[in-house]
């Protein structure tokens, strides 16, 4: 039983279609309900919401077994040693899906004193994005909001760069910080680890993947390292 997001119809949709499509017998094992959820008859629950939705998920379905998922974002951890390849690399991990997925990097962690010219050099694959309306209206927002607090930021012309401790950068921006020590930064990102979906890095750290692999998963990585499949086989 599917109960769709209001911001997300489409593909849903589509994966059901060609599910029918390569067994018609799962038009009858499938619906979409245009009820509301107080109104369906359910034996467990999978849910993804905001933080804040999460909390009314974790209240209203506290008698079902479930999996509730929330806001999670994911971050890089840069050693200094990264070719001009490997910073490509990342520039997907960042930019596909215009950076509004889980897996997609809105946080680099850097070596101390490494300068951010590679970055910007090699993120100019995705320049054209300052081209799509939304992306340009979220960058010029929030450019100017920086601009009138006097925060100190850096600018290509089609992502700004800020120095901040925050892990969720807003879109079309990139937060980024220093390290000195590589083992405090591990034990930080350990205490993060429920708002980090995953780690980004050459470097062998807890759930990292290689550069360029964060929104192409194995099919064993299994959003917030839950097992799905095991989780439906048991109930």
């Amino acid at each position: 039983m599917v109960k769709l997001s209001s911001d997300d119809k489409v593909l849903p949709m589509w994966i059901i279609q060609e599910l029918i499509k390569f067994n018609p017998e799962f038009e009858e094992r499938i619906k979409v309900a245009d009820d509301q959820i107080n109104k369906l008859h359910f034996d467990a629950v999978i849910a993804t919401g905001s933080n804040n939705s999460n909390r009314y998920f974790e209240y209203y379905f506290r008698n079902y077994p479930q999996i509730l998922r929330q806001n999670r974002t994911s971050v890089a951890v840069l050693n200094g040693d990264e070719t001009p390849d490997d910073i490509k690399l990342l520039a997907d991990d960042i930019f596909m899906h215009f950076g509004l997925g889980c897996r997609n990097v809105s946080k680099v962690y850097l070596p101390k004193g490494m300068a951010l010219d590679i970055l910007f050099e090699n993120f100019m694959g995705y320049a054209d994005f300052i081209n799509h309306n939304k992306y340009v209206n979220n960058y010029n927002y929030h450019k100017a909001i920086w601009l009138m607090n006097q925060d100190k930021f850096y600018d290509n012309n089609f992502i700004l760069l800020k120095e901040d401790e925050g892990l969720h950068s807003p879109l079309a921006s990139l937060y980024f910080e220093y390290y000195e020590e590589i083992d405090l930064l591990k034990a930080r990102l350990d205490e993060q680890e429920k708002e980090i979906q995953c780690v980004v890095s050459k470097l062998n750290l807890n759930h990292s993947v290689p550069l360029g692999k964060a929104q192409r998963p194995e099919w064993n990585d299994y959003a917030d390292r839950i097992d799905t499949l095991a989780f439906l086989l048991a109930l």
